[in-house]
């Protein structure tokens, strides 16, 4: 090429390296965004999943599909989305399985912060201690003092996941004793919880509110801040004298490592958009999902944290998976 040829290249080439990453954004998606969802179909995982897949499928204009990928706790499905290309066409529904008690439990083949760019946290459900209806307590106070004085035992759904380590935290902080019978899935725990095996359990609110209505359990506390609006005679841990009861089953969306900003930016827009339609708010409401918008920023500071929190507790009560 000579020097004029060049020199009337030079413009054209400067263009194309001044599209910044929010040029690129604008147009984007220009194809088919697969959102992983690291569960089998149903349960809060897959609503989060196909929910948000339909409002950006409306809002940006070409489809947003859901994948269903279940295995190793979620393990497969994090480590598929933490290698793939980082163009924003590959998502994932993380949640506080993938991205706050997995990693404070085992080791896992993924790195739960830097091996993922967060981009929006969508909502939570509290957990509730509920026990069965032959315990005669009404109260926190009251359980501790049964189970200092009682055999008792509680099921979980899986060693290390949240209703095993919320679970433990109470038990750490109210100083008692319990019987852990780890089930595979919260459903069969529930079920063992209905028929007495087992005396009390701390499952999402989601899970037990149906059993709760039916009096087949009966609730103690709710983890939070306030009461929930589906269950307003439940008192919080705290109100009962327990503080750092805040945990909740969340969810929110990921994609691999170092997405571009403006993409992130444009994904995190249409889901606060999203999430503050009353129709969207309305079905996460009736599953006893609440919104809790955040920042990309403050959703990342949000699994830096809740992966430290339940790391320190299994430290602190011995809890680790090696399978």
């Amino acid at each position: 090429m000579n020097r004029t040829r060049l020199l009337s290249a030079l413009p054209v080439a400067l263009a194309l390296t001044c599209l910044s990453p929010a040029s690129f954004a604008q147009s984007y998606p220009t194809k088919t965004v697969r959102i992983i969802a690291p569960v089998a179909p149903g349960g809060g995982v897959d609503l989060v999943a196909r929910t948000m897949a339909d409002q950006y499928t409306k809002a940006l204009g070409k489809p947003f599909i859901v994948e269903n990928l279940s295995g190793g706790g979620g393990i497969i499905a994090s480590q598929t989305t933490s290698r793939a290309a980082a163009d924003g066409y590959t998502l994932m529904v993380g949640y506080v399985g993938t991205h706050g008690t997995n990693p404070a439990v085992r080791k896992v083949p993924y790195d739960a912060v830097n091996g993922f760019t967060p981009i929006a946290m969508v909502g939570g459900t509290p957990n509730v201690l509920v026990v069965h209806p032959s315990i005669p307590v009404k109260n926190l106070k009251e359980l501790v003092e049964y189970a200092k004085k009682n055999p008792i035992s509680y099921g979980s759904s899986g060693q290390g996941t949240l209703t095993h380590l919320a679970m433990e935290q109470f038990k750490q902080a109210a100083d008692f004793e319990a019987v852990h019978a780890a089930y595979r899935g919260i459903a069969p725990g529930l079920l063992d919880l209905l028929g007495g095996q087992t005396q009390m359990m701390l499952p999402g609110l989601a899970a037990a509110i149906g059993h709760i209505r039916s009096e087949k359990i009966k609730p103690i506390a709710i983890t939070g801040s306030q009461r929930h609006p589906l269950t307003p005679d439940v008192p919080t841990f705290e109100e009962q004298g327990y503080k750092g009861f805040d945990n909740v089953q969340w969810y929110g969306i990921v994609g691999p490592a170092n997405m571009p900003p403006a993409i992130v930016k444009t994904l995190n827009d249409e889901t606060a958009k999203a999430l503050a339609a009353p129709e969207v708010r309305e079905r996460f409401t009736g599953e006893a999902l609440e919104v809790m918008p955040m920042t990309s920023e403050q959703f990342g500071q949000y699994i830096k944290d809740d992966i430290a929190r339940w790391t320190k507790l299994a430290r602190d009560r011995k809890i680790e998976l090696t399978e």
